[in-house]
């Protein structure tokens, strides 16, 4: 098979610029949002819902709420924290 630019010429004349083809691997999601769906399937609500209760709590700062999340949810640091550092993020764009 060719590889490089010639294939990716190719396959933008084939497909059009900023298309994938079907053989192209999906995109793989970074970040937080990464953590999204074993947050879903370890403790069982959508994460819309996990940000609304972020959202309504009395508590503002980062770690508060990371903190809240284990103590009163049962949920391991690093899924607390990357729900927290998604929804804030999200507040502030």
């Amino acid at each position: 098979t060719r590889s490089g630019p010639e294939q990716r010429e190719r396959r933008s004349r084939a497909y059009g610029v900023g298309m994938a083809a079907p053989d192209d691997p999906p995109q793989k999601v970074k970040g937080p949002a990464s953590y999204f769906p074993s947050i879903e399937k370890k403790y069982g609500r959508p994460i819309p819902e996990w940000q609304e209760m972020i959202r309504s709590s009395d508590l503002e700062r980062h770690m508060e709420l990371v903190e809240w999340l284990k103590a009163e949810h049962g949920m391991g640091h690093g899924h607390a924290n990357a729900l927290v550092a998604a929804t804030l993020a999200e507040d502030r764009s």
